[in-house]
């Protein structure tokens, strides 16, 4: 397994889980409660980290998270589907789940 990507928000740690996953990506996401130890640990190492399983597929996660880190930077998107703005982070609408067109 090789870790990919981590963030302190673990909301965004499993949005990219969700997106890798879509693309056919098996994930793990590690240090997923381990934040409560965080008065005892480096605050870095509670992080929740995201690791893939199949370590061929690295250079193509590594590429796809890149894109999306990339993408934070340009304006949101509207939903087709519920008119809802969402985040450029974000391929899948948070209100319906209709896919970014």
């Amino acid at each position: 397994m090789k870790k990919v990507y981590t963030h302190e928000n673990r909301m965004i740690v499993f949005n990219m889980k969700n997106v890798l996953q879509g693309e056919g990506i098996e994930t793990v996401v590690v240090n997923e409660f381990a934040a409560g130890g965080a008065g005892d640990l480096p605050t870095f190492d509670t992080w929740p980290e995201l690791w893939i399983e199949d370590e061929s597929k690295l250079s193509q996660a590594q590429a796809i998270v890149k894109d999306i880190l990339a993408g934070a930077e340009t304006d949101a998107w509207f939903c087709s589907k519920c008119g809802e703005k969402n985040d450029a982070t974000f391929r899948i609408c948070w209100n319906c789940g209709h896919a970014c067109e």
